[in-house]
């Protein structure tokens, strides 16, 4: 409505309150917006007339006005409020909405502004509180209004707030108190619409108050609470005022000072933290405001700086250093925003900024400190966040080489750095994988920098500062749970730094708490290791002064002995050299008068332990009430230190052993001395002597491997006569504990400790033979019928837990006594035998309460939980019922099948009274097997597996079903194991020998056909489980060798029986020989790992203290390799094996060889080829010669298959040697050469490669002279063949056998004449081998290892066949397999066929070379170069196949649409996503080029192909050129007058915008990554590329084909219009 009308209807003195009522819109209803905007235009008409001015002519009295403003007021309160508060509660956001929001707020505000001062701080008053909502979807209060729509009402009367600072400031606070609260989405909109605005409508000197009020709220905010969200929320702040912030002026008032956040130091750890963000939107608003500062400050000349709080200036502008400064930033913003791609190949070539950074901060910091530090480490820390783990690694890499940090200001400044982010990233287990060139087994690249950095970094830093520094490093390893490798690495680097006391006993905790939360999970010999490095790393660096002899004692029990500190090995006599020099360095301990005068005395470790041993052994008077059994830490704390004590005295001494021990020994003695007979003997404290001796014998024993001769090791031998002496008083005493005095809960697990000394005790007078009788008559015998006797008790109504206590103790003690026996420390008389038939009996009676086989006797017989009474009721015993009962119940089950399993192969199973036939009893016990193994635990099934193993023979062929049941379920318990390392391994290779034993194995399927069925299956899950499990398919293999060809494989008969049963399984020898998965990558780095820490040897004591046990993938085919090397050729029976394996191998290979899936070099297909020929090189000396006669055809026939080049040269060396050891052979050789070429091709030079070693072969041929002559034949034919590979390789063959021919010139005639043609052709075809790639490949090939230092007799060996020739021929180092490998397994043959090393030196000293054999067949030639072209499928079809379908079909039904082509051949051979070709068909069909070349057709079926093409490839000509046809395809094109252009940046590229396009053009177009080859760049005629503008470097391949396809067209749709209108001219 115009001002006009308004005027005229006021004009006219009409009745208000009508007119406000016409205007005004009922409750209930929706207004129109012009209705809304009518009375909004009214309001402000009337505002004028309502004040007192006089300058105003009105005809209105002061009761109108007071009216009016009444009515205007009403309108605030009943119509525009309401009405809001509406709009919020529908919270919607359509068009409606915001159109009437937008139009009541005007009304408001004019309304406001008529009403006056008191009304206008009311309605804002109103409104503020709903600024404090959480969120949208918080009921709303009644009369509250929705955020959005508070902000939009505030907006509109921003205005008229100004002037009232009061009330501005109200506003101003409750909007930014709500950017805290608000979610994300609000806190912009507050934002934008409230404080923007107030800035907008206010004067300057308001202004700069309002930013420096939100520049004191925002960098208060972020300093009090500096977490991700509100560096979100602070930079979206500063970024939405930066206009009003980083406004210039040209000379800036001290109120424009105060709000400009240059000069707070808190905006700019503002902005750090932004660049660092994890969210990219606040990194670039971060990256924004650092732009906008930095150009400000060039453009006003800005001179100052801002220091935080502790000194440091993070920003500094000095007018002076402008340029410096402007390039410093310019590089810095260009290094941050090029990360934002997380892509190595953009990123990489900007690294070379970062060193330029670098260098500027470094130069500067000799001067005026312009640049600080930590704008780099924002630099890194972008990097150690990227999504893109290779940007991860480069950067981590990058900063591990820094040079700065040999300068103390800068180590100091990055110290903070390395402690958080650094150490952060570190955990990441993919930076520690190896890097291109380094073998399996060497220390990553990642952890050697990381040594010699740390290294650096310590040295560099101010003395002062070294121990905290180190001390905060060691708490990050223990602040999260770090992966195995990463923590290696990081333990090994801390080992390295050079001594220096740094660590006190607060350093010890750090290590200690480390060693507690780090070290549960990880792989044993990883974990072991980092235990090593970390105990190396307190030695260097530990300030003796700081710690006292018990500090450090109580630090070392954290070490286990069975993975690290262990005796035996160089850590443990490092430890003990090192005690002896710092012996006398420790801190003093406060001791008790009773122990000395001088509560500061220094006290030699030998006083230490003596005083520590009379401690630990003075114990408070027995209550009589029941006691826990003590610590055991304790004893293995004192254990440890008593024989540290010793070996370090007897080092220190010279010897005198048996005294030392003597000395600190007596306390121990004394008490086991009193043992038995003192009965007033505390039970407390003969527990803590008996522990202290089992830990003592336990430590004492040096590991498997490395323990010397008992006579040698005069520390065990001495403890070992010491403690004899105490054997009968030990061993009485534990009989009387075990025979009746334990009935508390507490004593079952002091019934462990007893029969565990009691096992150390038979060990340990295992060698003297007079305690070996009493331990066995006295012990053994009493044992078993005191426990027989206790568990023949009939089971009490309510059951006491003195008497379950004694079942559970007496059957521990008969399993302890069943182990004992079976493992022959002890001999057995008649009375102990007499004795297990009576335990047997006990077995094998039927239970009263059931008359079912399947229940036998007492198996499977379970505790019943048993109540407390009296005296024993008390809390502690209820809370042990509670938690520990599950486990005794078990454990008194397991124990029933230890005996089980050992009874059943002593007594075995006698028919009882009640069950007349064994077999009724053998299938009863198995059946109580199965049952158990659902009873029991599954870490607790052993002893029932190895029960099945002894049972299963006896019963497969009558109850085959029940066996199967047995294996089956077994298997299923096995796999659920698999999670679980601890208990998953050892229960693997009970289920494997159990059911993979050789009385199993030698059933046919005849004999057990569900048996062998099941067995089978069990293999095939075995295999799969292996593929994610290394170490799965090994187990396997070691027990199936060692059962075919044990070491020692008893009489002839005997073994033969044995080894028959391999050719029932033949698959398992087959699938071993050819084995290797590929794992996952972080599973593959493992083991690298793993190999790395193996190679350590002795110096890495956990190589030592862990257990040998080769989980290594390769170990199946090292067992099975070793199995076939043992295996004897005159053996008929092992030569019958030899023979079925060669002829599946070779069906194998026929099989992959004939399947249509793509081998490219090291997949599954291309490493399954090369180990079985492996495998066939390796048996070819053993097979017979008959055998070897129906062999050759295959081995001829495999020369004709396509293979990569490694199964190339086995192929070809397995050809050479049968012609040398068969030379009869050699017609069916030269009969290779007269078959059909065109089927041949370019297989032929597989066979030239084998008349290269002519030499080799023709000692051992009758008719020397006619060999060479047919030789020279077949050479000289090839020679004139089309393929370039082809004469490549006659001409070599040509020059080496020619050579043999020359020698014999003499005898032949027709040598003689064929000697100047022969010449002159050699001499020609050389001379045209020396320009451009002719010449290379010429120099290559001669050079190759194959043709040159290789010698196939000379050179045949394991080494070669397994080890040098993969490395040579670019197999994946996981395919090498060392000779050491093999010397590793015990069952290694001395004697060989094949030598297992070279006698020569020279082959295994090369290195791959560039030549790879290019005698691949049309099917699969392909550019070794373009090793991004490996997925494409081969092509089957050649272009001129193609041609009619390129003519014809697609052009036919263009011209029914009366549509043309043009003449653009686009060529997309080098694309291979079909999203890109799916829309470049698309691009190329719309504007009319003649054709599209494609690597496969099958691209049409894609459905993301069809959803770009929309159909387009039914009306464009298509065609499919294979990338390795494009040379050939780009040479006939040229041929037929196109233009060849590539579109590629080169040195001498042509714009787009200044080529012309001729007609006939060829675009060849590169792939998404690696751009045109350089093998086809010489191809083309021009290279055409892009002007670019922005950093990123590159265009996606199909936007970049449109350009072209569109430039081109534009062109001659030009030059068409031309030659129209100058036609019709």
């Amino acid at each position: 409505m115009s001002t006009t009308l308004i005027q005229a209807v006021l004009s006219s003195s009409p009745n208000y309150d009508i007119l406000f009522e016409s205007l005004c819109w009922p409750e209930d209803s929706w207004p129109q917006t012009e209705r809304v905007e009518a009375l909004t235009a009214l309001i402000e008409a009337l505002g004028p007339f309502l004040t007192d001015s006089d300058s105003v002519q009105t005809s209105l009295t002061g009761v109108n006005k007071r009216g009016i403003r009444d009515k205007t007021e009403s309108v605030i309160w009943s119509k525009c409020l309401p009405f809001l508060c509406r709009l919020s509660a529908e919270a919607s956001d359509d068009t409606r909405c915001r159109e009437s929001t937008a139009s009541v707020c005007r009304l408001l505000a004019a309304s406001v502004g008529v009403c006056g001062e008191k009304v206008r701080t009311r309605v804002v008053s109103s409104i503020l509180p709903s600024l404090q909502r959480m969120s949208e979807e918080e009921p709303l209060a009644p009369g509250a209004l929705g955020v959005q729509v508070a902000a939009e009402v505030l907006a509109a009367l921003m205005p008229l707030l100004t002037a009232d600072e009061e009330l501005t400031l109200d506003t101003l606070n409750c909007a930014l108190s709500s950017v805290r609260s608000l979610p994300d989405d609000l806190v912009s909109k507050v934002m934008v619409r409230i404080i923007l605005t107030s800035l907008n409508c206010c004067s300057d000197a308001s202004s700069n108050f309002i930013l420096k009020r939100v520049l004191d709220d925002v960098c208060s905010w972020h300093s009090t609470e500096r977490t991700a969200v509100v560096t979100e929320r602070t930079l979206l702040c500063l970024t939405v005022l930066s206009d009003h912030l980083l406004k210039f002026h040209i000379a800036p008032s001290s109120e424009c000072r105060e709000a400009d956040p240059r000069l707070r130091p808190q905006f700019w750890v503002i902005c750090q933290d932004g660049l660092t963000h994890r969210d990219s939107v606040s990194r670039k608003r971060a990256l924004y405001l650092l732009k906008r500062c930095a150009a400000l400050s060039e453009e006003e000349g800005f001179d100052s700086r801002s220091t935080s709080e502790d000194g440091e200036t993070l920003f500094k502008w000095v007018p002076s250093k402008s340029k410096p400064l402007r390039e410093f930033w310019e590089d810095y913003t260009l290094v941050m925003e090029t990360l934002e791609e997380n892509q190595v190949h953009v990123v990489r070539p900007v690294l070379n900024r970062i060193d330029t950074l670098i260098q500027a901060t470094v130069n500067d910091s000799e001067g005026s400190g312009l640049f600080h530090p930590s704008w780099l480490l924002c630099v890194y820390q972008r990097m150690f966040h990227s999504e893109n783990k290779s940007l991860m690694r480069e950067g981590v890499c990058h900063l591990l080489q820094l040079q700065i940090l040999q300068q103390p200001a800068f180590a100091a400044a990055f110290s903070q750095f390395v402690v958080g982010s650094f150490m952060n990233v570190l955990s990441e287990t993919s930076l520690f994988c190896r890097s291109p060139g380094q073998s399996v087994g060497d220390c990553p690249e990642l952890a050697v920098k990381l040594q010699a950095f740390l290294v650096t970094f310590f040295t560099s830093l101010p003395l002062e500062d070294r121990g905290s520094v180190l001390f905060q490093l060691i708490q990050q390893l223990s602040s999260k749970h770090w992966c195995a490798v990463p923590l290696l690495f990081v333990c090994q680097a801390f080992s390295h730094l050079p001594p220096c006391p740094l660590l006190n006993i607060s350093g010890l905790s750090a290590l200690r708490e480390v060693l507690r939360c780090t070290m549960i999970t990880h792989q044993v010999l990883l974990r072991g290791a980092a235990q090593c490095f970390l105990l190396k790393s307190a030695l260097s660096l530990t300030d003796v002064s700081e710690v006292t002899v018990d500090d450090l004692f109580s630090f070392l029990v954290h070490f286990r002995a069975d993975e690290s500190l262990c005796r035996g090995t160089e850590l443990w006599n490092e430890l003990c050299i090192w005690l002896l020099e710092h012996e006398c360095s420790f801190k003093s301990r406060i001791l008790d008068s009773d122990f000395t005068d001088d509560p500061t005395q220094k006290e030699s470790i030998r006083a230490y332990v003596q005083q520590e041993v009379l401690a630990y052994l003075r114990v408070p008077a027995s209550t009589g009430q029941a006691e826990r059994l003590p610590d055991s830490r304790e004893a293995d704390k004192l254990a440890r230190a008593l024989l540290l004590c010793v070996d370090m005295e007897r080092r220190r001494l010279g010897g005198q052993t048996s005294k030392i021990l003597g000395s600190v020994l007596s306390p121990l003695l004394d008490t086991l001395s009193r043992v038995y007979a003192n009965i007033y003997l505390p039970v407390r404290k003969s527990d803590k002597g008996l522990q202290l001796l089992l830990r003592l014998l336990q430590l004492g024993t040096k590991p498997c491997g490395q323990q010397k001769e008992v006579e040698e090791d005069e520390v065990m031998f001495a403890i070992e006569q010491t403690f004899l002496k105490l054997v009968d008083p030990v061993q009485d005493f534990i009989l009387r504990r075990l025979c009746g005095e334990l009935q508390e809960l507490f004593d079952v697990e002091r019934a462990e400790l007893y029969l565990c000394v009691l096992r150390q005790l038979v060990v340990m007078c295992s060698s003297s033979s007079h305690y070996h009788k009493d331990i066995q008559q006295f012990a053994f015998l009493k044992l078993i019928k005191y426990s027989l006797s206790v568990l023949l008790e009939p089971t009490q109504q309510v059951p006491s837990v003195a008497n379950q206590v004694s079942k559970a103790v007496s059957m521990a003690s008969l399993a302890a006594v069943c182990e004992l026996l079976q493992q022959g420390g002890i001999g057995m008389s008649a009375d102990t035998g007499s004795a297990l038939k009576s335990m047997n009996d006990y077995f094998y009676t039927l239970r009263t309460s059931s008359q079912c086989l399947s229940s036998l006797g007492n198996i499977n017989k379970s505790l019943m939980k048993p109540q407390l009474l009296g005296s024993s009721s008390d809390l502690e015993s209820q809370g042990l019922l509670q938690q520990d009962w599950g486990r005794i119940a078990a454990n008194f089950l397991r124990d029933q099948w230890i005996c089980l399993n050992f009874l059943i192969r002593t007594v075995g199973i006698k028919a009882s009274v009640e069950i007349s036939q064994v077999s009724e009893t053998l299938r009863a016990a198995l059946s109580c097997s199965i049952e158990a193994l659902a009873l029991l635990p599954s870490d607790l099934v052993l002893p029932v597996l190895n029960f099945m193993n002894a049972l299963l023979p006896q019963l497969v062929q009558d109850q085959e079903d029940l066996c199967v049941q047995a294996v089956t379920l077994s298997w299923e318990l096995v796999q659920g194991l698999s999670t679980n390392a601890h208990d998953f391994w050892p229960a693997l290779k009970g289920f494997i020998s159990m059911a993979f034993q050789h009385k199993l194995l030698q059933l046919t399927h005849d004999q057990a056909p569900i048996l062998t069925t099941a067995l089978k299956k069990i293999f095939t899950d075995l295999l799969e489980l292996s593929q994610s499990k290394s170490g799965v398919f090994g187990v396997l293999l070691q027990h199936c060798c060692q059962t075919w060809l044990p070491n020692d494989p008893g009489s002839r008969d005997q073994a033969a029986v044995v080894f028959s049963s391999v050719f029932n399984h033949l698959d398992i020898v087959t699938e071993a020989c050819v084995y290797g998965p590929v794992f996952r990558r972080d599973q593959r780095l493992v083991l690298d790992v793993q190999i790395y820490v193996e190679k350590l040897g002795a110096t890495c004591a956990s190589n030592v203290a862990v257990a040998s046990d080769i989980r290594d993938d390769q170990l199946p085919r090292i067992c099975v390799l070793t199995f076939l090397s043992r295996l004897d050729p005159s053996d008929q029976q092992h030569q019958r094996l030899m023979e079925e394996l060669v002829m599946e191998l070779l069906r194998k290979d026929s099989l992959i060889s004939k399947s249509k899936v793509r081998s490219y070099g090291n997949s599954l297909q291309h490493r399954v080829k090369n180990r079985a020929w492996q495998t066939l090189l390796l048996l070819l000396p053993k097979l017979k010669e008959e055998f070897v006669a129906t062999l050759v055809n295959h081995v001829f026939e495999a020369g004709f298959c396509s293979n990569q080049a490694s199964v190339k040269y086995l192929i070809e060396w397995m050809m050479i040697l049968v012609l040398v050891k068969y030379p009869h052979h050699i017609d069916k050789f030269w009969s290779c050469f007269n078959f059909d070429h065109e089927k041949t091709k370019t297989s032929i030079c597989t066979f030239l490669s084998v008349l290269v070693h002519f030499s080799v072969i023709i000692p051992h041929v009758e008719d020397k002279l006619g060999q060479l002559r047919r030789a020279l034949d077949v050479i000289l034919q090839s020679c004139f063949n089309h393929n370039f590979s082809v004469r490549l390789y006659a001409l070599l063959a040509l020059k080496k056998v020619w050579s043999l021919a020359e020698e014999e010139e003499e005898n032949d005639e027709a040598f003689k004449g064929l000697s100047s043609v022969v010449t002159a052709c050699l001499n020609q075809a050389e001379a045209m081998q020396r320009t451009g790639n002719a010449n290379k490949n010429w120099l290559r090939i001669q050079g190759h290892f194959f043709f040159g230092a290789f010698h196939p007799i000379r050179d045949y060996s394991m080494e070669t066949i397994f080890h040098t020739f993969p490395s040579l021929s670019e197999l994946a180092d996981d395919e090498w397999i060392p000779p050491w490998k093999f010397e590793k397994l015990s069952s290694f043959p001395k004697n060989l066929l094949i030598p297992l090393r070279n006698s020569a030196p020279e082959l295994g000293q090369l290195q791959a070379g560039d030549w790879i054999q290019q005698d691949r067949s049309e099917q699969d030639k392909e550019d070794r170069w373009s090793e991004v072209q490996k997925k494409i499928t081969p092509w089957r079809s050649g272009v001129n196949d193609q041609e009619p379908e390129l003519k014809l079909v697609p052009a036919q039904r263009a011209a029914r649409l009366g549509k043309q082509h043009g003449s653009l051949l686009v060529v997309a051979s080098l694309i291979d996503k079909p999203t890109n070709l799916g829309g470049l068909c698309r691009t190329c069909e719309i504007f009319g080029a003649s054709g599209l070349v494609l690597d496969s057709l099958h691209h049409l079926n894609d459905k993301h192909f069809q959803s770009l093409s929309v159909s387009a490839e039914l009306w464009l000509p298509l065609l499919e050129v294979k990338p390795v046809e494009l040379t050939h395809f780009l040479q006939v094109k040229k041929s037929e007058g196109y233009c060849i252009v590539g579109v590629e940046q080169t040195a001498n590229s042509q714009k787009l915008q200044d080529f012309k396009f001729p007609e006939k053009t060829l675009l060849l177009l590169g792939n998404e990554r690696e751009g045109i080859p350089a093998n086809l760049l010489q191809m083309l005629d021009v290279c055409v590329e892009i002007p670019q503008q922005g950093i990123i470097r590159s265009l996606n391949v199909h936007v970049s084909a449109a350009l072209l396809i569109w430039e081109y067209t534009r062109q001659h749709l030009t030059s068409g219009s031309q030659e129209v209108h100058s036609d019709c001219s």
